[in-house]
Formats: C-alpha cells, structure tokens, sequence
C-alpha cells in the first residue's frame, strides 16, 4: 500500500512538473512567435520600402522590339519565342517546343544603377542530368565599357519556377560620363519564360535598347548549338560568338532535332542575313528510313533553296565534330568519317555546279580535344570557346573583317560622349539613311568633322558657315563621331556603313583621338586596315586620306605621322592630302585664332581646311 501511495504522489509530482513545463514552453512559444511575428513585420516593411524605391521594366510592355536573337519579332504566340505562330503547324511538335526556349535571346539596355535585378518565371525542368541550372534555365549579364570593351557582371541567383538574379555593387559608371554602360542579358539555353522584370533604384537610368537592325549571323543546328552543355547563358558558343564578332545572330538549335528540315530553310530565306550556317550533321546520323545519300539529298536541297533565294549571302557548311572517345569506340569514328565524306561530296557537287560563295568548316578547324566535352559529344565551356574560335575566324575570312594584334586594328564600339550624342543610334541613323540614297562623299573622322556640320546633323556645329559656303554642294554625308579612335571607325566599315550603295568618293581623318593610347606604327597599321575595308566594300570609289589637324602642344609628332600617313596613302594607291598646314603659324606652332581649345577649329579655322578637301575631291 505504501508503495502504491509513494508511486502516486511520484506521478502526480511528474504530471506537475510537465504541465508546469508546458506552461513554460507555451509561453516562450508565445513570446518567440510575437518576437518573430514583430522582426517579420520589420522585415516585411522595410522590404516593403525597398520595393518602392525600384521601378520595373517588362519587355512585354515595351511599344519597341527590345529581343535581340529574335528573327520574326511579329505575329508570336508568346513574347519569348524563336518562331512564329504560323510554323506551328508546320514544323514537327519537338521542332515547335523547342523554339519556346529562350536559346540565344537576350536584352540590351543601358543603366547606371549601381544594383541590378531580374526576376521571371519558367516553364521547365530547371536542370539536366548533363548540364547544371545556370545553363538550362539561368541569366548571364554582359556589359560593354565605354570604350568598348566586354565585361562580365557577377550575379547571386536563385533559380526555380519562380527565379530571381541579383547583380549588385556594380561601378555603375566610367571616366567618360555619369550615363551607365550597356548591358546584355542572355537568356536561358533550355527553358521557356513566362514572364521577366528587370528592377533598377528609382534614380537610375535605365534604357531599353532597340532590336539591332544590322544583318544577323544565321545558324541552323543540334543541342550544340542551341547550346548544350555551357554552364551559363553568355558561354554557349554561339553567345561568345555574338560578342567576338559584335554582331547579332539568330540561334535556330533544335535539341536533337537539328535535321536540315525543308520548312526550317524555307523560313530561314526569310531572314535577311550576314551568313548562313548550317551544323546539323550530328542530328543526321544513318539511322532506319536514312542512308547517307538521304544525308548528302538533304544537304544539296537545303543549299540549293538558300542560294535560289538569296544568290549573294554566304553559307557556311560545317562538318561533324565527333566524340572525344572514338578511340574506345571505333564505329563511331568511322560514322563520323563516312558523314563528313558526304558533307564534303556535295560541297564538291555544289561547288561543281556554280554555288559560289560556299564554304565548308571541317572536323579538325575546329578541332575539339579530349577535355572539351561533357559527355563525349557536348562540349563544356573549354570545348564552347574552340567551337567559337574556329568560327570567328572562318567568318572574319569569309565576310572580310580581318583584325590584328593592336588595338587600332580591332573594331569596337564606343559611348565616351553617349551624355552629348548617342552612338549607337548615330550609326543606326546613318544605316537607313543610306538605304534611302546613295552619298556621292563619304566623310568619315571624329569629333573634328562630326561637329562640323551637315547631315546627319550632331549635337552642335563648331563650323556652319564654312560647312555652307564651301562643302553643302559636294553632296557629301557625315560618317564622323565624336570621339571615335581608329577601331571605332574600322568597326562601322565592317558593320555595314558603306554597304549597298556606291559612293565616288570616300574621305577619311582618323587618329587624332588614339594619341595618347597608341604609337604611330600602331596608328598607321590601324589606318592602313581600315583603307583596305573601304577598298574592299567600295572599289569604285576614290579613298582620300586626310592628314590629321596639328594640334596644340603636338604638332611635331603631328607632322612626323603625318608623313607616315602620306607614305600610306602611296603604298595603297589612295589619295592623300594635309588640310591642315592653312592652320599654323610660320614657326610651325598652331595659331590659336583657328581653334576653340587647340584641337577643334572654330569656323575661321574650318574655312582654311575646307579648300585643300574640295581641290582634292573636285
């Protein structure tokens, strides 16, 4: 009895003891859940806050065509496409799902915010077995420098249905001007958007930039090259080679469904483009229902039908790369070599048959090694590069826009005085003015002739009198701009400037603004690239080098590269004259009367100039 009695008291004493317990408990729950609760509703607010303080941009509502890579930006069934509504119907059902993913789409826009965020939302698996989430569905954020150089931004992301970037302490800004930089967003290789924001401080600028009107690079191909197995976006070889060429370019890579199809040809003659290249050979491996002559039938037709529709745009065929374990396996190489013997039959057949302008990528220009592939076929980042490699150099032969070891002799862009005149739209301005007519001169320089006068007009006009009286009636058209180098010149060349018209005369006064970057070797190489550009793309026209302004404080080095640039002309055949010898005193310094600030002629200086340019063109 005692036992029992003492083992009740016990349990009660316990049952006191956890409910106490509890209590306790409950109430530090209650407490806790009130401190989170109160820290939440901190958070909530001050998120909150921030929230107000970003403005969102989306592509959607954007009343211009902002999607770079796209070829039809018009009748789509969804805004991030890569074809249009009536080719569904058209193209196989895999073809068709495929062209929902974003590969090869990206937008420009320019900002100096100094934080950067992009949300949106995907429609697929977010990775692969072969390939990680940053490549399948997420972003890549490239920027251009002010002078022109790429740079890639760092970004912290989390990515699922619902995903988020977030690219923050950016310098937002360069030397040159408080404006930002641009910017390119590459899209996911393998996913599909619903929908994307791009968020940036209510302060900063932020810009969309309009789809680029330049004649696009073309390809039609396999996972490759929508993409397969980059790690991120910006590193599919086709993205390396969008910005090694600075040029847009139309990514048609269909995941195992790359097959040189009638339809997908057909579309492609659509596109008035740079070059077509076709790399479709590892989806056309001889399978039941395809023999090798189904493969070289199918690479006759599908050059035949571009070259019947656009007689002038060159093609590019491209081999099979292989795998990087043909060793092992055997019968893969030789399936490799007997499709790369076809591909090289017809482009004998064609070639036997007059296609001009077709060109073929062999298997070892490329030239994969053995740590290039994720799976012995997909190449990694390393195998990306030397695919873009060997592109970019097939192309810089056969669309003639060599360049060289010094930075004068590489083209690039520019947005030094992007405050004072905008680039981009300047050279977009000069592009659909010369569709509309021909310029009998083409005037090409810096600041010194783009603030001069004419058309299209600058910002300003140092010189209006001298422009009327003396250079209104030579029907000349003004390709200068402000604080452009030598490159930045060679790259409008190269970009289309002088395409599609002929003009009589091309004039050009280049370097002045690469003094205090390059020698005079390194200028005169510079100049000498760009003439033979101009020769190439206007070889009716007569090319007049200008000799540069002497300038204050310089005028001895100007006059020794002055004679270098004489020398030049010689070699080259071209014309050649020092419009500037009117702007000096006897003593061989400038007369300060001639000038605004010891660089750019004020319009008495422009009318001592202007002469020596008429007796040459006239």
């Amino acid at each position: 009895m005692l036992k029992l009695i003492f083992k009740e008291l016990i349990h009660r004493k316990f049952n006191f003891l956890m409910g106490l317990l509890g209590m306790v408990t409950i109430v530090s729950l209650v407490v806790s859940f009130y401190t989170i609760t109160e820290a939440t509703k901190k958070e909530t607010i001050q998120l909150t806050r921030e929230a107000e303080k970003v403005k969102w941009w989306n592509p959607k509502d954007s009343d211009i065509h902002v999607i770079e890579g796209q070829a039809w930006s018009e009748n789509l069934e969804t805004p991030f496409d890569r074809l249009p509504i009536d080719a569904k119907e058209k193209v196989r059902n895999s073809v068709w799902s495929l062209s929902k993913n974003t590969a090869g789409l990206s937008i420009r826009f320019r900002s100096n915010a100094s934080n950067i965020v992009v949300k949106y939302k995907l429609q697929g698996a977010i990775s692969m077995p072969h390939m990680p989430a940053t490549g399948v569905s997420g972003l890549d954020l490239y920027a251009k420098n002010s002078d022109g150089a790429w740079v890639w931004v760092k970004g912290n992301y989390s990515i699922g249905k619902s995903a988020i970037y977030n690219f923050v302490n950016i310098k937002p800004n360069d030397q040159y001007h408080n404006k930002g930089r641009e910017y390119q967003l590459y899209l996911p290789l393998y996913n599909s958007i619903d929908s994307l924001e791009i968020g940036v401080s209510k302060e900063a600028l932020f810009i969309p930039h309009k789809k680029r009107i330049e004649k696009p690079i073309v390809v039609y191909g396999t996972s490759i090259t929508q993409g397969a197995c980059a790690s991120r976006p910006g590193m599919a070889w086709t993205a390396i080679l969008e910005r090694k060429m600075d040029r847009p370019l139309i990514n048609l890579g269909f995941s195992g469904n790359g097959r040189l199809e009638a339809e997908l040809i057909h579309r492609m003659t659509s596109i008035d483009a740079k070059i077509y290249m076709l790399d479709c050979l590892p989806n056309l491996s001889v399978i039941e229902g395809r023999s090798l002559e189904n493969v070289k039938q199918l690479v006759l037709n599908a050059v035949r039908t571009l070259r019947t529709e656009k007689p002038a745009i060159p093609i590019l065929l491209v081999e099979h790369i292989g795998y990087s374990d043909e060793l092992i396996h055997k019968d893969r190489k030789r399936k490799v070599a007997d499709l790369n013997k076809t591909m090289k039959e017809a482009f004998g057949m064609l070639l036997s048959e007059g296609v001009s302008n077709l060109h073929l990528l062999t298997k070892e220009a490329i030239n994969l090694n053995l740590d290039s592939t994720v799976d012995g076929i997909h190449p990694n980042d390393l195998g990306m590069q030397h695919y873009a490699n060997a592109y970019e150099k097939a192309l810089r032969s056969i669309l003639d826009e060599p360049i060289g070891k010094y930075s004068t002799t590489i083209p690039v862009t520019q947005s030094r005085e992007w405050h004072f005149y905008k680039w981009e739209e300047r050279h977009r301005e000069l592009l659909e003015l010369n569709k509309k007519s021909a310029p009998r001169v083409s005037f090409f320089g810096n600041s010194i002739v783009h603030f001069w006068g004419g058309e299209p007009k600058g910002p300003v006009s140092n010189g209006p009198n001298s422009w009327s009286t003396y250079m209104s009636d030579l029907g000349i058209r003004n390709f200068s701009y402000g604080w452009d180098r030598v490159e930045n010149a060679l790259w409008r060349v190269y970009h289309g400037e002088l395409d599609g018209f002929d003009a009589e005369h091309v004039v050009a006064m280049l370097g002045t603004n690469n003094f205090h970057l390059n020698s005079d070797k390194e200028i005169i190489e510079g100049i000498k690239l760009f003439v033979e550009a101009v020769k190439n793309r206007q070889p009716k026209a007569k090319v007049l080098l200008l000799g540069i302004l002497p300038r204050r404080d310089n005028e001895e080095r100007v006059l020794n590269l002055n004679f270098k640039i004489a020398q030049l002309a010689g070699t080259l055949q071209v014309g050649y004259t020092d419009a500037g010898a009117g702007l000096l005193h006897s003593d061989g310094k400038i007369n300060e009367d001639l000038f605004k600030d010891g660089l750019h002629p004020n319009d008495a200086g422009y009318g001592r100039i202007a002469p020596y340019i008429i007796q040459s063109i006239k």
